[in-house]
C-alpha cells in the first residue's frame, strides 16, 4: 500500500525535476550560465521559490544535474559511434574519424550543453566528484583506437608522460584497461596503455579545440566548415600514431 502511494509521488517529482532542467537549458541556450536563475525558472513554471528548492537545493545543485546529464548524453553518443564503427568492421583510422564526427555532432547540436561542460569554469562552482567518471566515459571509446598504434617521434614525449601518469595513478590505469585490455592470447605489451592514453588525450585536445570553437560560433564568416577542419586534424592525429 505504501509503495502504491509513493510511486506516483516519485514519478511526479522526477517529472518536475525534468521540467525544471528543461527550462534551465533554455536559459543556458539564450544567455549562457550567467542567465541561469532559479527565481526566473520558478516564475516560468508557476512555482514559488521555496517550492523549487524542494527539487534542487541551490543553483549549483541544478548545475550539477545538468552537467551530469550532458556528460551522460555525450558518452552515449560516443558509445554509439564506437559501436557503429565496430559493426562496420572499420579499421582504427576510420574508427577515429567516426568517433571525432560523433563528438562534433553532439557538440554543435546543443552548443549550450557542450559549453557547459567544456567551456569556461563557472565562478565559485565546484563540480561533484562523480563527474570525473562521466567525463572519462566520453573519452573512453578513443582508448582502444590508439592502443595498437605506432606513435611517431612527434608524439613520443606525450606517450612518455602518459606512461609516467599510469605509474602514479592506479585509477587511470584501471580506466584505460577497461576500454583497451590486452587482446586474448597475445603477450602483454607494457607500452599499450600509454599509447592508448596519449592518443585519447591528444584526440580530446584536438576535438575540444575544433568542436569548441565551432560550438562557440567562432567559425562564422570563415571560409571553411567544421567538418573539413576536424577531418584534417583527425587525419594528422591518425598519421602521428601510424593508424591504418
Amino acid at each position: 500500500m505504501v509503495r502504491a502511494q509513493q510511486g506516483p509521488r516519485a514519478r511526479y517529482r522526477e517529472q518536475t525535476r525534468s521540467e525544471i532542467k528543461d527550462v534551465a537549458l533554455q536559459q543556458l541556450a539564450e544567455g549562457g550560465v550567467g542567465a541561469l536563475a532559479l527565481t526566473r525558472i520558478a516564475k516560468e513554471m508557476g512555482l514559488s521559490g521555496p517550492a523549487l528548492y524542494r527539487y534542487f537545493a541551490s543553483r549549483d545543485d541544478l548545475l550539477s544535474a545538468l552537467i551530469r546529464d550532458a556528460y551522460d548524453d555525450a558518452a552515449t553518443a560516443m558509445a554509439e559511434a564506437a559501436s557503429g564503427a565496430a559493426a562496420a568492421s572499420r579499421n582504427p583510422r576510420a574508427q577515429l574519424h567516426a568517433l571525432a564526427d560523433g563528438y562534433r555532432a553532439w557538440a554543435v547540436a546543443e552548443p549550450h550543453r557542450y559549453l557547459l561542460v567544456q567551456g569556461a569554469p563557472v565562478p565559485g562552482y565546484v563540480a561533484p566528484d562523480d563527474t570525473l567518471d562521466r567525463a572519462r566515459a566520453v573519452l573512453g571509446p578513443f582508448l582502444p583506437v590508439f592502443a595498437d598504434g605506432t606513435p611517431g617521434a612527434g608524439v613520443a614525449p606525450v606517450v612518455a608522460e602518459m606512461a609516467a601518469w599510469l605509474g602514479e595513478d592506479e585509477a587511470v590505469g584501471t580506466w584505460v584497461a577497461g576500454y583497451a585490455p590486452p587482446a586474448a592470447g597475445e603477450p602483454d605489451d607494457a607500452g599499450r596503455p600509454a599509447r592508448a592514453l596519449a592518443g585519447a588525450v591528444l584526440a580530446w585536445a584536438q576535438l575540444h579545440g575544433s568542436a569548441g570553437l565551432e560550438a562557440a560560433g567562432q567559425f562564422a564568416g570563415m571560409g571553411h566548415s567544421g567538418v573539413t577542419l576536424l577531418g584534417a586534424q583527425t587525419e594528422m592525429l591518425a598519421d602521428a600514431f601510424g593508424l591504418k
